[in-house]
């Protein structure tokens, strides 16, 4: 064991305790203020289980809280609402022991039937997209006010971790029943108009696709350095700022305390300014294109990326460490699984598929395609990373005779058309948001959850692997499915591009401020020193 690696261990090990998270001697810290920081987005429909996008997610775990916490490394778990927790010796059973005196944001208590009702609706398969994480739970039950018991219907190896992921994250049973709406989704979208939540901040008004005003949530648990309750700040301020210039800009000038997705075309520049800190967080996160892979396009096209040999020869012809050299100045490596290397249970070495343009021309007279074919790929308008990704990829397919198309959209249309199945590429990035890697597999490969990416690609033997994966407690037979389903989807509806880290830049005094490796902004220890 590194040292890194067995921090983490003893980290986990008081987790389970719940000796983890305690707060330090008081330390001297600046309180107060309201942090202006930019996204190249916003958020669509910030709900904890009705939701599949980063613009909710890295949102909502600043409003709502989770039995478990993610730790800082994000290999592992802490306590959050439940300050300790066992697993039964058979695997069959989760209790948990509920913190005393927490509070949601309105003032009222969190109670065990709020816990049981989060996780029943976080559960329902009729109930979005991350039900999969609580497949294995069988039934919640309440034993007395402060203790829950998760019994479940087969051992899961990842229902510690699972805890920690957004679509568990605990609401308010009857503020929640008492919106209008006579179905589950209207009352969701009525209650993510205000929500009441027990995260540090308030959602206090959002400006649609503008600006979001987070304030202080005066009833948050968690305790501070300064041994008084957290967040420091007063409030977050989210302005939505698409362009990747305009971004930088406001930064530069005082406008902005933060902005995150800085391109890496910038990074050495804004580091070299002494006004600026510039932040290149360790994560998870992977860049790639996603094809849709259907027989037939929506438009009643014949769909030449649904030829296998198609999308290797276009996966040969892209050079990987050209486009990482190009976009990334470096700092990229590529991908050498379609889950990043920090994930566990990751398998291979160096690019999925090596520059091999030659190999590529033969694929494409193999397949039919010798003369070539056209087709287009949506990229998110004003983001310099991706027009560069994209840019890049209509060169090299040109050189073996294949024409991209680019079509720049805004994040909105491109959600709806990728969820519709309405595209023949898009290139995306994706960051784990549990330690394990249940989530990217079914969420990429797995068919019943979104038909691997929207992508319409289908592998039997793969969603026969994951669907005992997800039962699998030897670490070693475990890992054996998931070196196979690697293997698998070398074939699969993508092409991979590159892991990078989170390129964010603040103002010289900002402290505290967090991205997890699992993607969450972490502004509770936040605070603006003068």
């Amino acid at each position: 064991m590194t040292t890194a690696i067995k921090s983490a261990a003893i980290l986990t090990l008081l987790a389970g305790t719940g000796l983890a998270g305690l707060a330090a001697p008081a330390q001297a810290v600046t309180r107060g203020g309201t942090m202006t920081y930019g996204r190249y987005a916003d958020s669509l429909f910030p709900d904890p289980v009705l939701n599949d996008a980063n613009v909710d997610i890295w949102i909502l775990s600043n409003i709502y809280d989770t039995l478990l916490l993610p730790t800082d490394d994000g290999k592992g778990v802490q306590p959050g609402l439940a300050t300790a927790w066992t697993v039964a010796p058979d695997g069959k059973s989760v209790t948990l022991t509920l913190r005393e005196g927490t509070m949601f944001s309105d003032g009222s208590p969190i109670t065990a039937e709020d816990v049981k009702w989060s996780l029943d609706r976080a559960r329902d398969p009729k109930n979005g997209i991350w039900n999969f994480i609580d497949e294995s739970i069988g039934a919640v039950d309440i034993k007395d006010p402060k203790t829950i018991v998760l019994t479940l219907k087969h051992p899961d190896p990842a229902i510690i971790a699972g805890l920690s992921v957004f679509n568990n994250q605990i609401m308010p049973k009857t503020q929640f029943e008492a919106m209008p709406g006579a179905t589950m989704v209207e009352k969701a979208k009525a209650f993510a108009e205000h929500p009441v939540g027990s995260g540090p901040f308030v959602l206090q008004s959002w400006s649609r696709g503008q600006e979001m005003k987070l304030v202080r949530n005066p009833h948050y648990w968690r305790q501070g350095a300064d041994g008084k309750p957290l967040p420091y700040l007063d409030g977050v301020t989210f302005e939505v700022l698409p362009d990747d210039a305009t971004r930088i800009l406001k930064v530069q000038s005082g406008e902005l305390d933060g902005a995150e997705f800085i391109p890496f075309s910038r990074v050495e520049e804004l580091k070299g300014d002494p006004k600026l800190n510039m932040a290149l967080f360790p994560s998870t996160k992977v860049t790639y294109g996603n094809f849709n892979v259907r027989p037939k396009l929506n438009s009643g096209a014949d769909n030449p990326l649904s030829n296998a040999k198609v999308r290797e020869a276009l996966n040969d012809a892209a050079d990987k460490d050209a486009i990482i050299a190009i976009v990334t100045h470096g700092v990229g490596t590529p991908m050498s699984s379609y889950m990043s290397s920090a994930t566990p249970l990751h398998t291979g070495t160096g690019p999925v598929f090596p520059t091999d343009p030659d190999k590529a021309k033969a694929l494409l007279k193999e397949a039919g395609f010798d003369k070539g074919f056209k087709f287009s790929c949506l990229v998110l308008a004003g983001n310099v990373d991706e027009i560069g990704i994209a840019t890049a990829l209509q060169q090299m397919w040109a050189a073996v005779g294949v024409t991209l198309d680019i079509e720049q959209v805004d994040n909105a249309t491109r959600t709806d058309r990728f969820r519709k199945g309405d595209f023949s590429m898009r290139l995306g990035d994706w960051t784990d948001d549990i330690a394990d890697p249940n989530e990217i597999t079914s969420y990429f490969g797995y068919t019943p959850v979104i038909e691997a990416q929207h992508s319409g690609w289908k592998s039997d033997e793969f969603n026969s692997l994951y669907e005992a994966s997800q039962q699998e407690l030897d670490t070693t037979k475990r890992a054996g499915q998931y070196a196979r389903m690697q293997e698998i989807y070398r074939n699969g509806p993508t092409v991979p591009l590159y892991e990078s880290p989170y390129p964010v830049v603040l103002k010289t005094g900002v402290k505290g401020f967090l991205q997890i490796p699992l993607g969450n902004n972490i502004f509770s220890g936040t605070s603006l020193e003068k």
